[in-house]
């Protein structure tokens, strides 16, 4: 099961540039909205597109999708795990959650 990091410790991270954020959501969802800084990642692309987005196995990265319900966040962190990416978090509570608690969103 992949380790979670709360709203607080996100922000924080972003802030400090020491996270690469990935929107698992894609699409249209990515574009209308996602947070700072945010690189979109669907499942289906994690195998191809990965090892160039994320060249630093090591590197800190957090998944995220819509709210707690939506599962692509975990199954992106669990697939990059898989593949060898040692520092995987997932922030459970995903966009939801961090637009309601009015913090800056971006769009494509």
């Amino acid at each position: 099961m992949t380790a979670l990091i709360t709203r607080d410790e996100l922000a924080a991270a972003i802030e400090a540039g020491t996270v690469t954020v990935l929107d698992t959501l894609g699409g249209a969802y990515y574009d209308q909205q996602h947070l700072p800084g945010a690189l979109p990642l669907v499942l289906a692309e994690v195998d191809t597109h990965a090892p160039a987005l994320l060249p630093d196995r090591d590197a800190a990265i957090v998944t995220y999708c819509s709210n707690p319900a939506c599962p692509n966040s975990g199954q992106v962190a669990d697939r990059l795990t898989a593949l060898g990416w040692s520092n995987v978090r997932k922030y459970r509570e995903g966009i939801q959650d961090w637009a309601e608690a009015g913090l800056p969103t971006e769009s494509a």
